[in-house]
C-alpha cells in the first residue's frame, strides 16, 4: 500500500543501491564470497586484510555481472575503464581506502521503467560500477559493563555493484517500486540473490525538496538503514514530510546523513554528508585499466534470459493474463509458471495463473523456496486434469495444495484419493435414478415449478458419487430426466 505524502514542494529523490554480486570468490582475491555461518575472521587472506605487499587480482565474473546489468537497462560501456582508490578512515576498512570506480564507471546511462499508482515512471540510471565491500562491525555489551566493538573481516573484499539513479524520482512509492524492479531484474539475470534481509542489497536515498519551477535542487539529505522495501517507502515519505515542515517553518536544512529507525518510524541524524572531494579519489596503482570489447559485450547480451518487463508483456499478450496477474506471477514465480506453460500440451494459462495466485503464492509466503522445489510441470498436470473434466475444480485446488505441501505427484494424489470424475453418461444416470427414487418430495417440488429443488437434487447426486460425478454432466442429465 502506497504511503501518502502531501507537500507543496517538488520532491526530488535519487537512489543508490549496493548489491552483493553472485560470485564464488571475492573481488580481488580467491577467498570464498560465501561467508554466512563462517567463524569471524576465518575467511580472509593478506589481500582482503590489506596487509602490506599483497596485490589485488580482478574477478572477471563480477565484471561480467555489472556489464550484464548495464545491458539489461540500456546503459553504455566505455572501451576502457579504470579503478580508483576511495580514501577514508574507518575501522571496517583495513587498507584505509576502498578500491572502487569514480569518473570512469563500467556502465553509464540507461533507464528502468516501473509501474506506480500514478502510472508508468521512467527512472534514469546514472552509473553502475564495481567496488569491494567493507568488513563488518559488531557492537556488544562487555561482561563487566560498557560497550565493545569488534571487527569481522570475512565480508571484506566481497564484490559489490553500486547502481546510482539520476535525481529524477518524484515520490516515495516510485523509489520503492524502482528498488523492487531492480532486485527482480538482478535476480532474473543471475547477477545477485539480492536478499535484503541478508544484507545482499542495501538501499540508500538522497531526498531534497524545491519549489515548483525552481532550477536549483534543494538541500540533499541522505537516508540509510532501510532494510526492507516497505522501509524504503516509509523512510522517504517521512523525510519528505520532515523537510516540508522545516521549510514551512523557515528553517535551514542541513546536508546530512540520517538513519531510519523502523520501530519509531522516523529518521535520525548520523553525521554531516560527505562530498566526493572528501574521499580524495585517485587512480588505483595496483590494477591495470579494464578493457572491454564488442565481442565480450555481444556474448554477455546473448546469454541474457528474458527480462521481467518483456515477460510481463508476453504473459499478457500471449496468455491473456491481466496486467496485475502477469506482474505478480513474474515477480514471485516467473520461472515456475514458465515451466508449466512449456509443457506439451500447454495447460490453460488463465486457470494455471488462477491456481498459482490463489494457492501457490499463498503457500510460498510461509515457505519462500517452495516453488523452486516443486516442478511447474505438476501445475500443468493438475490444470489439464481439470480442463479435461477428469477432476472437478474443487478437487483441482485440493490436489494442487496437497502436492505443494507433500511433494507427491498430482497423478499419485488423484489416484490415491479416487478423485477422477465420473463422466460416463450411463454411470451418472444410474446415480441420478437412485437419487430421484430416494427423494420423491424434491422431485414433486421441481415439477411444481420450484427450481430450488433442482439444486438440492444436484447436491444429492454429487454426495452419492462422493464428489466424483462431473457436475456439468450431472446438470444436463438430471434436467433431462426430471423433465421427461
Amino acid at each position: 500500500m502506497a504511503v501518502a505524502t502531501q507537500t507543496k514542494y517538488e520532491v526530488v529523490v535519487g537512489v543508490e543501491i549496493h548489491v552483493q554480486l553472485k560470485t564464488a570468490s571475492k573481488m580481488f582475491c580467491s577467498c570464498s564470497s560465501e561467508v554466512r555461518g563462517a567463524a569471524p575472521n576465518s575467511n580472509t587472506c593478506p589481500v582482503c586484510l590489506g596487509l602490506p605487499g599483497a596485490l589485488p587480482v580482478i574477478n572477471r565474473r563480477a565484471v561480467e555481472h555489472v556489464l550484464a546489468t548495464g545491458i539489461a537497462v540500456g546503459a553504455t560501456t566505455p572501451e576502457v575503464t579504470r579503478w580508483d582508490r576511495k580514501n577514508y578512515f574507518y575501522p571496517d576498512l583495513p587498507k584505509g581506502y576502498q578500491i572502487s570506480q569514480y569518473d570512469l564507471p563500467l556502465c553509464s546511462g540507461g533507464t528502468l521503467s516501473v509501474e506506480t499508482s500514478g502510472g508508468l515512471a521512467e527512472v534514469g540510471i546514472r552509473r553502475a560500477h564495481l567496488e569491494e565491500d567493507t568488513a563488518r562491525l559488531l557492537h556488544q555489551d562487555k561482561p563487566g559493563g560498557g560497550r565493545l566493538s569488534l571487527v569481522d573481516y570475512n565480508r571484506s573484499g566481497i564484490p559489490l555493484m553500486e547502481i546510482v539513479t539520476e535525481p529524477c524520482i518524484t515520490s516515495a512509492e516510485a523509489a520503492r517500486r524502482y528498488a523492487e524492479e531492480l532486485r527482480l531484474l538482478l535476480v532474473t539475470i543471475g547477477a545477485s540473490d539480492a536478499q535484503m534481509e541478508e544484507g545482499q542489497m542495501r538501499v540508500e536515498a538522497n531526498v531534497s525538496l524545491r519549489l515548483p519551477g525552481a532550477d536549483k535542487l534543494g538541500t540533499r539529505v541522505e537516508v540509510k538503514n532501510m532494510n526492507s522495501f516497505r522501509s524504503v517507502e516509509r523512510a522517504i515519505a517521512f523525510e519528505i514530510e520532515r523537510q516540508s515542515r522545516a521549510l514551512d517553518a523557515g528553517e535551514t536544512l542541513i546536508q546530512e546523513t540520517r538513519g531510519w529507525d523502523d520501530t519509531r518510524g522516523a529518521t535520525y541524524v548520523m553525521r554531516l554528508k560527505e562530498e566526493s572531494e572528501d574521499y580524495r579519489y585517485f587512480p588505483e596503482p595496483d590494477l591495470p585499466p579494464l578493457r572491454t570489447d564488442a565481442a565480450m559485450i555481444a556474448s554477455i547480451r546473448a546469454a541474457l534470459p528474458e527480462l521481467p518487463a518483456a515477460r510481463r508483456a508476453r504473459y499478457s499478450a500471449d496468455y491473456g493474463l491481466t496486467a496485475n496477474d502477469a506482474s505478480v506471477i513474474v515477480a514471485s514465480a516467473g520461472d515456475y509458471f514458465a515451466a508449466a506453460m512449456g509443457t506439451d500440451p500447454a495447460p490453460d494459462p488463465r486457470i494455471a495463473a488462477g491456481l498459482l495466485s490463489k494457492i501457490g503464492l499463498r503457500e510460498q509466503k510461509t515457505q519462500p523456496a517452495l516453488l523452486t522445489q516443486r516442478p511447474g510441470t505438476e501445475l500443468a498436470e493438475v490444470v489439464r486434469l481439470r480442463t479435461s473434466g477428469a477432476i472437478s475444480s474443487q478437487s483441482a485446488e485440493d490436489v494442487y495444495l496437497e502436492h505443494l505441501q507433500s511433494g507427491e505427484s498430482v497423478a499419485s494424489i488423484v489416484a490415491a484419493r479416487g478423485l477422477r470424475q465420473i463422466s460416463d453418461a450411463s454411470a451418472v444416470t444410474e446415480i441420478i435414478d437412485k437419487v430421484i427414487a430416494a427423494n420423491p418430495a424434491a422431485v414433486a417440488d421441481f415439477q411444481a415449478g420450484k427450481e430450488q429443488a433442482l439444486k438440492f437434487l444436484t447436491g444429492q447426486v454429487m454426495k452419492e458419487s462422493r464428489g466424483q460425478a462431473n457436475a456439468a454432466v450431472v446438470a444436463q442429465l438430471l434436467g433431462e430426466r426430471l423433465r421427461q
